[in-house]
């Protein structure tokens, strides 16, 4: 199996660090609002690597944080007159609900950073001791120069940062012994909260909490780490350095990086009104067509995002629906005859597509290449089942192709349609409820109407509601 590692900007031989097992981190969200699209693409593509692994025989500990203090957050919290940890906590239920209908497994840990800054306070007391990082007025520094190896990840130069770091420059910033030092601990300001320190009242930088949290729950060395590729530089830069810096050893052996989602061939922005929310999506398509979406094209590759090419993801997802569907309906009416030669030679030539789907994976996880073996595997489903076969051949084959497809989170199970009457009567209970403010029960409805395959539209004439 071998990964593009962004460190060495080359494919690897992957080669885990205790056989049989994985470390790998994955940063999460800042979570301030409902996640959006361009958060979607790493949680889908690296829950993907952590299914292909486990497929492949690896026990991952699979570990995913959650950002819950942020100046993002506190504004929020501003805005609304309430707590930050009341907006954080919300958007975690969010979060978790959004990864839930895109299948993507919950972490086997899902660590807070507000949880874990007794932590961070040892790793920032560490940096100091050793010299590589100094406290001026409650705020600490780190001294990126000290560290040799510095931006050996982004492969940037010091010196080329230093004469263009308006990006790095922070509050304080004649306070830095050096322009390109960045901070690991802030001082308190009015209305945030804060934690006690040894130099004084604060709360943690960005970059300090994934140092800690990958430390504790996985071991100061982990196989992968992975996120999208604006995380590159500074976030994970500076990840490198301070566990590097604190640790004495190498952090990550491997490094993947997701490209950018663009929408209607444009980069995804609030102010060119074409930035969308998961949640506002997956109301016009089925969750797994955003997932299937999203694994069509390579992991490194940039991916535009449009209604056609989501059209087109639906009607792909389809085939293999219906190819499954077909099977189940097979099944259901064969007799119960063991496999006879003619079938076990049909079976065994299935093999061909899954070396095909396990080539493309092992390839860097080449999503793209794994479905268009599956879509071959379903081709020659179509053409060599029967109701003339036994029931041991049918399920034999629908297994294999649920395999498959469930590597990449993809549920082959269709949904079964609701009559136009079924339809109409949830559409007034949920009126009821909105009317009744029972607004938990009408989202249910919405959610279950859903999941059906029914899209709700509410407009001034009344709710509107088509097939997707």
């Amino acid at each position: 199996m071998k990964l593009y590692n962004t460190l060495t900007k080359s494919k690897e031989e992957f080669v885990p660090l205790e056989e049989g097992k994985v470390k790998m981190y994955v940063c999460g969200p800042t979570v301030y609002n409902f996640i959006h699209i361009g958060n979607a693409r790493p949680m889908i593509v690296f829950d993907t690597v952590r299914r292909y692994l486990e497929y492949k025989g690896y026990e991952v500990n699979y570990v995913s944080n959650f950002t819950d203090v942020d100046d993002k957050i506190i504004k929020k919290a501003i805005e609304e007159g309430v707590p930050a940890n009341e907006i954080s906590e919300r958007y975690i239920a969010e979060c978790k609900k959004d990864m839930a209908d895109m299948n993507v497994k919950p972490a086997t840990t899902h660590p807070l950073a507000t949880q874990e800054i007794p932590g961070m306070i040892e790793m920032i007391r560490d940096l100091i001791d050793k010299g590589y990082a100094y406290a001026v007025n409650g705020t600490v520094y780190f001294r990126t120069r000290k560290f040799g190896p510095y931006g050996k990840l982004s492969h940037k130069n010091l010196d080329d940062l230093r004469s263009g770091n308006r990006s790095l420059l922070v509050s304080g910033e004649n306070e830095k012994e050096d322009p390109l030092d960045f901070v690991l601990w802030k001082p308190k300001k009015e209305g945030e909260p804060a934690w006690e320190s040894p130099w004084g009242e604060g709360r943690p930088g960005w970059h300090i909490e994934c140092s800690v949290m990958s430390k504790k729950y996985l071991g100061e060395q982990i196989d992968i780490h992975a996120g999208g590729e604006d995380l590159i530089f500074p976030h994970h830069e500076n990840e490198i350095a301070q566990s590097e810096a604190c640790n004495g050893k190498e952090f990550a052996h491997y490094w993947l990086h997701n490209a950018f989602l663009n929408i209607d061939n444009r980069k995804m922005s609030k102010s060119l009104g074409n930035f969308f929310t998961v949640r506002e999506i997956t109301e016009k398509y089925d969750p797994q067509v955003l997932r299937f979406f999203m694994l069509s094209a390579h992991y490194r590759s940039p991916l535009n995002f449009s209604a056609d090419l989501m059209q087109s993801s639906k009607t792909s997802l389809d085939r293999i629906l219906t190819a499954a569907d077909n099977l189940k309906h097979l099944i259901a009416n064969a007799k119960d005859d063991s496999m006879t030669e003619s079938e076990t030679a049909h079976y065994d030539a299935t093999e061909e597509y899954v070396k095909k789907f396990d080539e493309a994976m092992d390839d860097d996880f080449n999503t793209a290449d794994a479905i268009a073996a599956i879509f071959e595997l379903v081709k020659y489903l179509n053409t060599h089942t029967s109701a003339e076969n036994s029931k041991s051949y049918l399920q034999k084959c629908l297994d294999r192709l649920k395999t498959l497809c469930d590597i990449l989170g993809l549920v082959v199970d269709k949904k079964e349609e609701l009559l136009d009457a079924d339809i109409e009567t949830l559409i007034a209970e949920r009126q009821q409820a909105r009317k009744e403010k029972n607004f938990a029960r009408a989202d249910e409805i919405r959610a279950e109407l859903l999941e059906k395959g029914i899209v709700l539209e509410d407009t001034r004439e009344g709710v509107k509601w088509k097939r997707a």
